[in-house]
């Protein structure tokens, strides 16, 4: 006879675990949007923006106020979620999506709370990158990338068309076609040089049949996100610098 989880708001009886410092925030309803599918939280066209959230006894109804991003290129995520009470707690994405099928319950702790110790594998493996001195040249470089002050609204951008690439979608769990861009500038009063960054190669993008070399300008917001390298790809879609910025949502797009 199956189990019908009662309908609770009851704060005594959940195990929160709050995020310990600042998190990430979106920035607006379509980066939202990016983030909740790309979590594989929702596939309809209206996004979803209320969830389950599950345990032995209830059952809560949570939104998601934004998340934490850990691992050594910042490419994995901590979902941080609000219950009707206002208490945050965090919580993995996978971990969260198993919480919406009427069958969870059946899933052991065990299996689900994996992903989680990656932080700590992250403090643990000083030894393997000893011998990776050489990478030390380049950590002050990326220092200075990271000092540099990214707008939140949406601005004007240039740049020039790298190539295209396929990139590790780690939620989904399959590549996804992106575009690199080289001689980024966000063109203002003080115009910001960004260098390389990248964006999805949505089905608007497609449309303009975009080629290696084509200078652009687009409207857009940009966010410190590194490319996550795909996966068993051919050498043409590698791309050999590291790629820490990534253009959201590009708009009105014209080739100059």
């Amino acid at each position: 006879m199956a189990i019908t989880l009662p309908h609770i708001e009851d704060a005594n009886r959940t195990a929160y675990l709050p995020p310990k410092g600042e998190y990430e925030k979106f920035i607006d309803e379509s980066h939202y949007a990016e983030k909740v599918r790309e979590w594989g939280l929702s596939t309809t066209k209206e996004v979803k923006k209320e969830f389950w959230y599950k345990e032995r006894d209830h059952q809560r109804i949570v939104t998601i106020k934004g998340y934490e991003t850990y691992g050594q290129s910042g490419e994995f995520n901590t979902i941080i979620v609000e219950f009707q009470d206002g208490n945050l707690s965090c919580i993995h994405p996978a971990y969260l999506k198993e919480m919406q099928a009427s069958s969870f319950g059946k899933v052991t702790f065990s299996d689900v709370n994996e992903p989680s110790p990656a932080p700590v594998k992250k403090n643990e493996q000083p030894s393997t990158a000893k011998h990776k001195k050489d990478k030390k040249e380049t950590e002050p470089k990326k220092e200075k990338q990271t000092k540099i002050e990214l707008p939140e609204e949406k601005v004007h951008f240039t740049a020039t068309v790298k190539q295209f690439s396929l990139s590790w979608n780690h939620f989904n769990e399959e590549n996804d076609e992106v575009v690199v861009l080289e001689n980024v500038v966000i063109e203002q009063g003080n115009p910001i040089e960004i260098g390389l960054a990248w964006c999805a190669h949505s089905k608007t993008l497609k449309k303009f049949e975009l080629a290696p070399g084509e200078k652009l300008e687009f409207d857009g917001k940009i966010v410190k996100k590194k490319l996550p390298n795909g996966k068993d790809v051919e050498e043409k879609f590698i791309v050999g610098d590291p790629v820490l910025y990534k253009v959201n949502n590009p708009s009105k797009l014209k080739k100059s």
